[in-house]
């Protein structure tokens, strides 16, 4: 089962869908053991997102294997303890103010892995 769109997976910036086929399986099987909906607050990000166009160097939603979960209090917990299961290793916390996040990545390619980090 497919719980995501290709449209709440595309670039914001320019509708590019670039989404990698392994990690939406592995954010499916989270999302099915969860048993809760997911609301995507970013997923593939090209490298002219103003967001990445910003950076010394574009992140990890570049690579279509990232993604940021709008998600708080038991909920965040949920998807945090799941998401670890499923072999996630690349984790960023947001948990403060209105813009509540949790970001999820499977990028390999230069990128610290295991690594947490809070924004």
């Amino acid at each position: 089962m497919n719980y995501f769109s290709e449209k709440e997976l595309s670039c914001q910036h320019c509708g590019a869908y670039k989404f990698d086929e392994e990690f939406l399986k592995v954010l499916n099987n989270i999302r099915e053991e969860c048993g809760f909906p997911f609301i995507v607050s970013s997923g593939y990000r090209c490298p002219e997102h103003p967001i990445e166009a910003a950076k010394d160097r574009a992140g990890s939603h570049t690579t279509g294997c990232a993604i940021d979960l709008s998600v708080r209090g038991k909920k965040a917990l949920k998807v945090l303890e799941v998401a670890m299961k499923h072999g996630i290793k690349r984790i960023g916390v947001n948990q403060k103010g209105k813009g509540r996040f949790i970001h999820l990545d499977m990028a390999e390619d230069d990128f610290p892995s295991p690594a947490i980090w809070s924004y």
